[in-house]
């Protein structure tokens, strides 16, 4: 009976053994997968420093800035910004790198692809933006969560839901210019429309350059009436010029009438009196000056009826990167300011001896 219980106590102290040593088991098992998932983040920072791979989360989330493999890398409260840039590369002029320094100083979270103008891909966008010179340069819509785009908004214009950075706004030149502005019906032309040189003039009849340079204008046209054909882009800065467009709404209502070239005499030669209107008034007397149908006038005046072909001649105005008054361009030769009599003419026989 002894050696029953004695060994019945030797198989409970046994099994309490056993179950003391699972116990044990179980335990380190859970320290060590609890001691795992605490550190794992910091053997995955270890490592992915010494692979260069990256910085996990939580450092980032500990500071602005910190240096890796010789990068010193700084956080930005702006998002990032992909752009296209559209440019040649044949093209030297076409260098959109200075351009781009720039912008990365305002805007550091610039991220820049460089497209090729004769590509697929470049061919696609310069067609779906009506991309008309190079390089251009094409943001996305999160531009607007910027600050740089709060600050500078005039810098950029609308197009396709994205934005489309005008270059010459900064004072950049035009590094290729993929089309040429066309003369269009219901411009306001003089001279052969089948002339081989064309000079397109976008003007404002507010603007002091456009009323010096325009006497040169009408100095030259009468010695070239055969040879050249000249047109008007009605292209009025209202934000300086604020009754730059009623006059250009004048002028096309002249035109209609036969008369453009002679109400636009009349504009420019007494440009600092109706400059100080606000209203109409002076444009209407000027019509009757000129002997034209007063009530066809007026009421295309105050119809506001060439308000589209204005709009129109505005925005060829932005597409061709014209930011000011008057730009010239004679066939492919690029112009702007007071051009003299003389210097137009010798751009126009540079293109009649090509």
């Amino acid at each position: 009976m002894e050696e029953i219980n004695t060994q019945n106590n030797t198989e409970e102290k046994q099994k309490d053994t056993e179950v003391k040593e699972k116990k044990v088991k179980n335990l380190i098992s859970l320290t060590i997968l609890l001691f795992g998932l605490l550190l794992g983040s910091l053997f995955v920072d270890i490592g992915q420093l010494i692979k260069s791979a990256g910085y996990s989360q939580k450092n980032l989330n500990k500071t602005d800035i910190f240096e890796a493999s010789g990068k010193t890398w700084v956080a930005y409260d702006s998002p990032a910004l992909p752009i296209a840039v559209i440019t040649d590369d044949s093209c030297s002029d076409c260098d959109p790198g200075e351009i781009l320094a720039w912008l990365r100083r305002v805007a550091p979270t610039i991220s820049a692809e460089k497209i090729n103008f004769d590509s697929e891909q470049g061919k696609n966008l310069i067609s779906e933006f009506g991309i008309k010179t190079l390089p251009a340069f094409i943001f996305e819509k999160n531009l607007e969560q910027t600050e740089f785009f709060t600050e500078a908004q005039i810098l950029f214009y609308a197009k396709a839901n994205k934005y489309i950075l005008n270059v010459q706004t900064l004072g950049a030149p035009v590094g290729k210019y993929l089309e040429l502005p066309q003369i269009n019906n219901g411009d306001a032309t003089f001279g052969n429309s089948e002339a081989k040189v064309k000079v397109v003039i976008f003007s404002d009849f507010q603007c002091p350059y456009c009323k010096v340079f325009y006497k040169a204008l009408r100095d030259t046209m009468k010695n070239y009436q055969d040879k050249v054909l000249f047109g008007v882009k009605e292209f009025p800065l209202v934000g300086i010029h604020p009754q730059s467009e009623n006059a250009a709404l004048a002028s096309m209502c002249a035109l209609e009438q036969g008369k453009f070239w002679e109400y636009a005499d009349i504009l420019y030669a007494k440009q600092s009196q109706w400059g100080e209107t606000k209203d109409t008034a002076s444009f209407k007397n000027y019509a009757r000056t000129l002997k034209l149908n007063e009530n066809d006038f007026n009421g295309c005046l105050d119809n506001k009826k060439y308000q589209a072909k204005i709009e129109a001649d505005k925005n060829d105005a932005q597409n061709f990167g014209i930011t000011g008054t008057p730009t010239i361009f004679i066939n492919d030769k690029i112009e702007t300011g007071t051009l003299s009599a003389e210097e137009l003419k010798a751009d126009i026989e540079e293109q009649l001896s090509k």
